[in-house]
């Protein structure tokens, strides 16, 4: 049975650095995800090491080099994290976001409508690859995302959002 999940959204700097914040929000929140928790923050290394290392295991798969480049960059500017909540969440936003290299997302996902970069321009060259944002790949990830970035006294699921109603479905009486 499909259940209301939340999933972790790290803007990247590239993201803030043109503008496209609220832009990209819009398109969350026009899908019927609900905003549960936000900050802007420029965390150290050792919090992006917890986060890319200790859970995403970046140096195991990409290696040293990538994981050095991508240190650099985001923490050359300030982030923007936040957590989304809406039916099968993590999936969902995946399917919105697109793949990790810009180049094989499809127009009309976020990284296919915003960037065109890709890994065989940017790795070889030791540049970073803003591809806008990252999300949670699954939902144990997010789970171990959300605790790491957030506080449980900074994640608010049990306000009251307007469209939930409609965008959840109604029982009929």
């Amino acid at each position: 049975m499909a259940e209301i999940e939340q999933t972790l959204i790290i803007f990247k700097p590239d993201t803030i650095q043109r503008g496209l914040v609220g832009e990209i929000i819009t398109r969350f929140e026009r899908a019927g995800l609900k905003i549960v928790a936000m900050k802007m923050m420029r965390p150290d290394e050792v919090k992006f090491h917890d986060h890319y290392e200790g859970i995403g295991k970046l140096i195991s798969r990409w290696g040293e080099d990538i994981y050095n480049v991508t240190m650099k960059h985001m923490t050359r500017s300030p982030i923007i994290v936040f957590v989304l909540e809406g039916v099968e969440a993590v999936s969902y936003v995946r399917k919105l976001v697109g793949t990790t290299d810009p180049q094989d997302s499809p127009a009309g996902t976020i990284r296919g409508d915003y960037t065109h970069i890709t890994r065989a321009y940017t790795n070889p060259s030791g540049r970073t690859m803003p591809n806008i944002l990252h999300a949670s790949g699954d939902p144990d990830e997010a789970k171990q995302e959300i605790a790491l970035w957030f506080d449980k006294d900074e994640v608010y699921p049990d306000y009251e959002n307007v469209q939930a109603k409609i965008v959840h479905g109604v029982i009929p009486e």
